[in-house]
């Protein structure tokens, strides 16, 4: 991966940059460096500077804090079309979480230098900027309502509709087929279970009729996952 493409649409499938003009667009090609890593290794710790994020073109991030017991709890799986280590670069704190390839990973880096340099000079990246910033809160405010608020069913079938409208967009259709790259270890991480109470809650979406299993891919039947996923209360 030699040089930073100039495509905008490259760059504008990264929500952090959708708003940008095709000016702005060519700025950040410009100052974007292609990197490399291999499965298992790391990019950054919990405490590290925040000089640079990236912007992920191919492979898997694995997002995640260590317990004082040692335990890894995985905060979530960062794949194609998303930027990560913006919070530090922008706020000036140290990293808040370790990032480490989950599998083999290429993509870009944006000097924390570059970056700030190009939102001082340019206020509409600015205000590009904080409009990403608020869509995360957003999502972040729903992550910890699903958490909270809904039993292990619920959390598992709307983990499966949200994947499902990463790829299809909110107008989901009747039937659909998800090849997960995750593991349950992976998706108990994410939600705040243990694998075994993951798996349990798979087989029970099996037998209620909203998925299927077949290997690797799971066929799923969307009207009956959002029931699932939205219990009613009486």
């Amino acid at each position: 991966m030699a040089g930073a493409p100039k495509r905008a649409a490259f760059w504008r499938s990264f929500p952090i940059f959708e708003d940008f003009s095709d000016s702005l667009i060519g700025l950040v090609g410009d100052v974007a460096l292609s990197r490399t890593w291999p499965a298992g290794g790391s990019i950054f710790q919990r405490g590290d500077e925040g000089g640079f994020m990236i912007a992920l073109a191919s492979g898997r991030i694995r997002i995640s804090l260590v317990t004082q017991q040692g335990k890894e709890l995985v905060l979530r799986h960062v794949e194609p079309g998303t930027i990560l280590g913006e919070m530090a670069l922008l706020d000036g704190e140290p990293r808040s979480a370790d990032a480490t390839a989950a599998i083999a990973s290429e993509g870009y880096i944006i000097s924390k230098r570059d970056f700030l340099g190009l939102l001082d000079a340019h206020p509409e990246a600015a205000r590009a900027v904080i409009r990403y910033l608020t869509r995360r809160l957003r999502e972040t405010t729903d992550q910890l309502e699903t958490i909270a608020l809904y039993d292990l069913e619920s959390r598992v079938a709307r983990f499966l509709l949200a994947t499902l409208r990463q790829i299809h967009g909110e107008d989901l259709p009747d039937s659909a087929s998800l090849q997960l790259a995750l593991s349950q270890t992976d998706i108990a991480g994410i939600l705040g279970a243990s694998r075994p109470k993951i798996n349990r809650a798979i087989v029970s979406l099996e037998e209620r009729g909203a998925i299927r299993r077949k290997g690797a891919v799971i066929d799923c039947h969307t009207e009956r996952l959002l029931a699932i996923a939205e219990p009613d209360e009486d």
